[in-house]
């Protein structure tokens, strides 16, 4: 979900972006107009995530998958090793395809104890220091789990990919290595993803890596070495400038926190309603609970669609229902949701 005062703005500028004469979509990326804008958007990036400044932010193509790829191509010359915390099918699907290029270690998965989803905790002594990175997914959407301490994985880099649930709350770049994210969760439309490099780490990628993919090239081409998703990056920029106008992301990760725990009281309180995710590892992105009475799931989500409730079905791997709650859903957005499930469950408990 974008903001609906991004969406306004895009749509005044379309035709005539601050009086050029020309939408953005029109600008070369090399003119004057659009190095100022994607700068600002950078700079903006910055100001929110506290970004030091011994650290790169790339915009890049390819989405969080793209990422999957380049990660292990780009560290390979520190280490032939890596490892993994799996928690879901994205780190899964991250370290199939740095299999490819690395022998990966994954030191630990989600743990089902009795029913209920939980993550282990990584200690530095589980991880190989000869590592090349130590690599984590910091939400999953499918099952709805969310890391929230960092693994402490010693002294190799450690890498995130934070593509559900970045911009949700403060992080301290600090303690990565890289971050790395697609943008359409909460940076803006598909077509684009961001990477968050430490510059120390931008001279190890294999002599085999794509020139278009290799960060030591699209930090010295300022991400313009081939020609960037020029509108995504430009909404980007605007969605950048409405979390500062919301406070920044204190502001934001505490909006967040409301409209989960709202969700999850309703999930926990109605008893047609379960959620089989550790209190510690719910995401505050992307809320996910079946009906205990598995027939009745066709009659929620066509009841839900009649009240306006859309795209609530689950994840095709795992079914159910999923409600994702990204930074520009409304608390009356969820308000609205528990309202209906609330009803539904009375009358169909």
């Amino acid at each position: 979900m974008l903001p609906v005062e991004v969406m306004q703005q895009a749509q005044a500028e379309f035709i005539d972006w601050q009086g050029t004469g020309r939408s953005v979509m029109e600008l070369s990326h090399r003119s004057a107009e659009y190095i100022a804008l994607a700068s600002e958007a950078e700079q903006d990036l910055r100001d929110l995530l506290s970004v030091p400044d011994n650290y790169k932010v790339l915009f890049v193509q390819g989405g969080g998958r793209g990422q999957f790829s380049s990660v292990p191509m780009n560290l390979k010359g520190l280490s032939d090793k890596a490892a993994f915390l799996q928690t879901g099918s994205w780190s899964k699907g991250a370290q199939q395809e740095a299999s490819k290029f690395l022998d990966v270690n994954v030191l630990a998965e989600t743990q089902n104890i009795d029913g209920i989803l939980t993550v282990p905790k990584i200690t530095p002594d589980m991880v190989d220091q000869k590592s090349a990175y130590f690599h984590y997914c910091s939400n999953e959407t499918v099952d709805g789990i969310e890391v929230n301490d960092i693994p402490d994985c010693g002294d190799i880099p450690l890498v995130a990919d934070m593509s559900s649930n970045i911009l949700s709350k403060p992080i301290d770049v600090a303690k990565f290595g890289i971050i790395y994210a697609g943008a359409q969760k909460n940076i803006g439309p598909s077509g684009l993803a961001v990477v968050i490099v430490r510059d120390d780490l931008l001279e190890f990628a294999m002599p085999e890596t794509p020139t278009f993919l290799h960060y030591k090239t699209i930090d010295k081409f300022d991400s313009m070495y081939n020609t960037p998703p020029t509108y995504s990056w430009y909404l980007a920029g605007l969605v950048f400038k409405w979390l500062k106008q919301q406070g920044g992301l204190e502001a934001i990760a505490e909006k967040n926190a409301q409209k989960a725990a709202l969700l999850y009281k309703c999930i926990d309180e109605c008893d047609l309603y379960t959620n089989n995710v550790h209190g510690d590892f719910r995401s505050k992105m992307n809320v996910t609970f079946h009906l205990k009475s598995k027939e009745l799931e066709p009659l929620f989500l066509q009841e839900a669609e009649q009240n306006g409730l859309k795209a609530l079905k689950g994840h095709r791997i795992v079914g159910g229902m999923r409600a994702s709650i990204y930074n520009a859903m409304p608390i009356e957005g969820v308000i609205a949701l528990t309202e209906f499930m609330r009803d539904f469950a009375r009358r169909n408990g």
